[in-house]
This record gives C-alpha cells, sequence and structure tokens, in this order.
C-alpha cells in the first residue's frame, strides 16, 4: 500500500485544516516503539493507520483498532483528542 490522502479529508479539513492525513501501512509509517510492542500477532505491512506523521496524530475511524489503541497509550493523539487538548504542539 502506497501512502496516500485520506478520502474523508473534506471532513477532516473543516475539523483540523492544519493536518493532513494519509493513509499508510504501519510498517510505513514508523510508529513509535512503544506502540509497536504492544501491536502483536500481525503483519505491520498489513494493517493500516491514517494520520498525520508530522504531528502524530491519527484518525481512528481509519485506523486498524489494535494499531488505535497502541498509539493511545504513546505520545499520539486521535484528531478528536488532538482538538479538545488544544492542538499540543501548535505554535499559536
Amino acid at each position: 500500500m502506497s501512502s496516500r490522502t485520506c478520502p474523508d479529508w473534506p471532513d477532516l479539513m473543516e475539523i483540523a485544516p492544519e493536518l493532513q492525513f494519509k493513509h499508510y501501512t504501519v510498517a510505513e509509517a514508523q510508529l513509535p516503539a512503544d506502540a509497536l510492542m504492544q501491536i502483536r500477532d500481525i503483519s505491520l505491512a498489513d494493517v493500516a493507520v491514517c494520520c498525520d506523521l508530522e504531528h502524530n496524530v491519527f484518525y481512528a475511524a481509519h485506523t486498524d483498532e489494535r494499531v488505535a489503541d497502541a498509539l493511545r497509550s504513546s505520545h499520539w493523539f486521535e484528531v478528536r483528542e488532538w482538538i479538545s487538548a488544544g492542538r499540543p504542539g501548535q505554535a499559536y
């Protein structure tokens, strides 16, 4: 699977216009080790994550549930959590 723009980009642009969500395999995304250690018994090349790699934000609706759970326990945010937390890491 090559990286590509999320098909929900119009909706995502309304809630977080500064982010660009793309689909990757977990192997392509090079997610943090603490999250990867929690993902067992699946091929990282076979499961998807929808995210903005630069801002460490993922979109749970298009991310494998096991990957989303692992990312929640890391420094990553689900897009709605990122918005409600005041967009961590953004300078305003």
